[in-house]
């Protein structure tokens, strides 16, 4: 249906794709978070992204080789970028922790990443 509507395939795989493959590390971390058990939350979204990004991908190009594009740079920065931003909230902070204010600058960040895509096509 995405397609049908004009949607370019890296635009529904980095946004609609991943937000449904998402959600259910989402309420994992949320639920855990709010039962104070911020060990799991944190465990679970950090797993889940290195096995996304090792596994998953490395099965895909096992199966099928994977063409590499030039605009994929940008998500490969934007990756690196918000890694980065997590460890320098963690190391900055106070008692290893993400605090409220901290959480919605990476929301930001995420919207603004969006905006670009929708942007990009």
């Amino acid at each position: 249906m995405a397609t049908a509507m004009g949607m370019s395939e890296a635009f529904i795989g980095l946004t609609i794709v991943a937000i449904g493959t998402s959600l259910p590390e989402l309420v994992t971390s949320v639920v855990a978070s709010y039962k104070g058990n911020s060990d799991i939350a944190v465990g679970n979204v950090v797993g889940s992204n290195i096995f996304n990004l090792l596994w998953v991908l490395g099965i895909s190009a096992v199966i099928n080789p994977l063409d590499f594009q030039v605009p994929s740079n940008i998500d490969i920065l934007m990756i690196i970028l918000a890694s980065s931003l997590v460890l320098v909230a963690l190391v900055v902070g106070k008692g290893l922790q993400i605090k409220r204010i901290e959480g919605a600058f990476f929301l930001l960040v995420y919207f603004s990443y969006l905006g670009y895509l929708v942007m990009r096509g």
